[in-house]
């Protein structure tokens, strides 16, 4: 398997843009990737895109709008981990030698969507969802076993939102750009005990997009390509052999397999990305990642460590929380934003002297299973 490198990366706004459809958010983000790598439309030799709820061919849509056309493209669908999905396509193409350069790109309208402004709607063969398994639902219960198990507080969920918030206001493409106190974030609207408003991702809409190729190419572009050095995409077990909720048997074997894969570990990262489309799931996946010990994230994330400026900082794009979540947008928006800092161009944001990124989405939910898929993706400079 050959080397595999990052040359390119771009993003649209992430906010509720109606207006926009998905040709237009994901020709911004491509556009945006091909200046930043500095190549021309026609060397792109193939491309993955995912979307959730635009209709068909979103690949074809969206590149006619920049000049990529006649090659070999696939649209694909993977929840939450839709993105991930797509970054993991180019990778394994281009590290086994079947192409040199290709294009990830995830795009997501959200308000123009068939849920817009509702909850994700249960398979009609989902029993539990059909009585009430909705997403903000399972997190409460995870939330609530949180405090039962660790001694999670309410004020440690209304913190993550604090500091995804916080970074929000550092990143100029974030939806929403304004502080909040963890008073402020518990007396918010009330969706599903102990989860309030404040604590929930947003309806978004937007783009993201990277461009890859082989580490031999790379090196014609920039002197310095950013390694993806894992790749890993996962699916679920069944739910009957997870001995605790709070515990993520996909995350955890998801991670464990990025780490060897890279021949690095949890103490060797310098900067984070991960999913937390509710406050409290941030505190599950610090211990998923091995970033402190089971039980510990709330300590972990009172240390300060993981806020920009700390030793690991999480979520410094603002997360799903601030930034937005475009649904099959975001697993290719993390990798994006990994770059940035190893790259050192995050801006106010920035990780100093990042050599190591992990960018992390989970997504699906498929009843009898844990999850539908973890994708993680590790680079390096």
């Amino acid at each position: 398997m050959r080397e595999v490198a990052v040359i390119g990366v771009g993003q649209s706004i992430f906010g509720k843009l109606p207006n926009k459809g998905v040709a237009e958010l994901g020709r911004e983000a491509v556009s945006a990737a091909i200046a930043d790598a500095g190549v021309k439309p026609k060397e792109i030799q193939f491309a993955y895109t995912s979307r959730l709820y635009d209709s068909m061919v979103t690949s074809q849509t969206v590149l006619k709008e920049v000049g990529v056309t006649a090659l070999e493209m696939f649209n694909v669908e993977n929840a939450c981990a839709g993105g991930s999905t797509a970054v993991r396509g180019v990778w394994k193409d281009i590290a086994s030698g079947l192409y040199d350069m290709g294009l990830a790109v995830g795009v997501e309208s959200m308000t123009t969507s068939p849920i817009a402004g509702k909850l994700i709607p249960p398979a009609k063969d989902d029993l539990e969802g059909q009585l009430g398994m909705t997403m903000p639902t399972l997190f409460a219960l995870l939330a609530r076993r949180q405090m039962e198990e660790h001694g999670t507080t309410l004020e440690d969920f209304a913190q993550v939102s604090v500091k995804n918030h916080h970074h929000g206001c550092l990143n100029p493409m974030a939806q929403y750009k304004k502080e909040f106190t963890i008073e402020e974030v518990l007396n918010s609207r009330m969706i599903c005990d102990p989860i309030t408003l404040l604590q929930c991702c947003p309806n978004t809409d937007g783009a993201a997009a990277v461009i890859m190729c082989s580490m031999d190419l790379a090196r014609r572009y920039t002197t310095t390509p950013i390694k993806v050095a894992a790749s890993v995409l996962l699916s679920g077990d069944y739910t009957f052999r997870q001995a605790d909720i709070t515990s993520s048997p996909l995350g955890t074997q998801a991670a464990k397999m990025a780490y060897e894969m890279a021949g690095l570990g949890p103490e060797d990262l310098d900067v984070v990305e991960l999913h937390e489309a509710f406050a409290p799931e941030e505190i599950l996946r610090y211990e998923d990642l091995g970033l402190c010990a089971p039980g510990e994230g709330g300590a972990l994330l009172r240390s300060g460590a993981t806020a920009v400026g700390g030793k690991i900082p999480v979520n410094p794009s603002g997360g799903l929380l601030s930034l937005g979540h475009p649904l099959s947008a975001s697993g290719v928006r993390v990798v994006a934003e990994i770059t940035l800092h190893l790259r050192g161009q995050a801006g106010q944001r920035q990780t100093p002297d990042a050599k190591v990124g992990l960018a992390h989405m989970l997504g699906g939910v498929v009843a009898g299973l844990e999850a539908g898929a973890c994708g993680i993706h590790i680079l390096t400079r």
